[in-house]
């Protein structure tokens, strides 16, 4: 077992560390699994330590900006500006790419940290490698979940049936056995299922509110330390127009942009609308041309600062993805949620069941329907009343800093 060297003095809640670590961070090229991490990697580098971030190229930059070292690695999976239908449409279409990848990538990691190798390592969900490298160089691994996570009783009403008819099937199969292969080449006896489900040591980076039956969420491996959002002064500034009584903001994230359609009727929803003005993100897939006359209470961007806009806002039109939906939430924003893909849609039935937000699926987000919700949700006291206590409730669960506490308490935790 690996013993860190003594040259500094860290005081913690539950304890003294003697020494600055070298913590590896592990992630893959999406801005919705990185930009989770960055506040936590940037304090933990404030306090002494030495962090590296394994990290595919396109996210370089942004990684050295937190005051990580990058490990740089080359990955096969869709880059963050891909066409979204390069994700394919059925479960399978969706978890074998990350398999695929994993394995193409642990030869490259192992080689990258030759020599080099971390007194701990914190790892995105989808970063199979993580474990398997942790698990080689017995050092130990956390998780730094940027969204839901298993509770006790989840494999029954949610996975197993969810993998009910995949695993029937030949190509199902074979992803087990590959997966399990692979992770008995490493010394991994794990199932695969628990190996990428069920983590030893989890901070859940999203507040406990977004959590489904938190009740039932083990609380010796996984810490709800809410939000670690920092400061967003870098991505820019947005200032409210002058006239603008209320404004609304629409954005599906960086991942499901590709909506035309949807945003025409929001075009429609807020033309004209008294008092209101609407900011439109529609990504890189979409030609603003495709949306028709754009009237002048609408501001259509590529990309938008969203935190900085979401402070002035009076109503967020959202995928629910899980940092849009905690910047909601943290914001005290109203939401319209319209999910696109995988967690969002259950996102966006915990907002509408905090009584925050309401959830209209694709298919029916008319412009009527999208205006008179939007209506409604702005002007109600008691929504506002909701979305204020839910703000308070984030507050008191640690952030960043809470996060990095917990990290440094497992560096000081005793090894068997």
């Amino acid at each position: 077992m690996k013993v860190c060297c003594t040259r500094r003095i860290v005081s913690i809640g539950v304890g003294v560390m003697t020494s600055p670590a070298h913590i590896a961070m592990f992630s893959i090229a999406a801005h919705g699994h990185v930009n989770p991490s960055l506040e936590v990697i940037r304090e933990l580098v404030a306090r002494g330590h030495r962090v590296t971030y394994a990290i595919p190229p396109a996210f370089a930059e942004k990684v050295a900006g937190s005051g990580a070292e990058p490990k740089l690695w080359n990955s096969t999976l869709p880059g963050p500006d891909a066409d979204p239908e390069a994700w394919g449409s059925t479960l399978l279409d969706n978890v074998e790419p990350f398999l695929a990848d994993a394995i193409q990538a642990l030869p490259q990691l192992i080689e990258a940290y030759e020599g080099d190798e971390p007194d701990l390592v914190l790892h995105d969900i989808t970063s199979y490698p993580a474990r398997v490298l942790a698990h080689r160089w017995g050092v130990p691994a956390i998780s730094l979940s940027p969204n839901l996570v298993a509770w006790e009783g989840y494999e029954e009403e949610v996975a197993e049936p969810m993998w009910a008819e995949p695993k029937k099937s030949e190509r199902g199969q074979a992803y087990y056995r590959r997966f399990g292969t692979w992770l008995e080449e490493n010394g991994i006896t794990q199932h695969p299922d628990p190996f990428a489900g069920r983590p030893d040591r989890s901070l859940v980076l999203i507040p406990r509110a977004l959590q489904p039956n938190a009740d039932r969420v083990d609380e010796k491996a996984y810490t709800f330390v809410g939000a670690c959002q920092g400061d967003r002064t870098a991505e820019g500034d947005w200032q409210r127009p002058e006239g603008a009584e209320k404004v609304a903001l629409v954005s599906l994230g960086s991942s499901f942009t590709k909506q035309p359609a949807f945003y025409r009727e929001c075009v429609r929803a807020f033309a004209g609308l008294p008092g209101w003005h609407l900011v439109l993100q529609v990504g890189r897939h979409v030609d603003p041309a495709e949306l028709g006359d754009i009237p002048p209470n609408v501001e259509v961007r590529t990309w938008v600062p969203q935190l900085a806009i979401l402070k002035q806002a009076d109503l967020f039109v959202t995928h629910a993805g899980a940092g849009g939906s905690q910047e909601g939430l943290a914001t005290a924003t109203p939401m319209i949620a319209v999910p696109q893909a995988v967690d969002q849609f259950g996102n966006a039935d915990m907002l509408q069941s905090l009584g925050v937000a309401r959830h209209i699926p694709t298919e029916e987000a008319t412009a009527e329907t999208l205006r008179a919700a939007a209506l409604t949700l702005a002007d109600d006291p008691e929504v506002a009343r909701r979305l204020k206590a839910i703000q308070a409730e984030m507050a008191q669960e640690g952030g960043t800093k809470r996060a990095a506490d917990l990290i440094e308490a497992e560096l000081l935790a005793p090894r068997g």
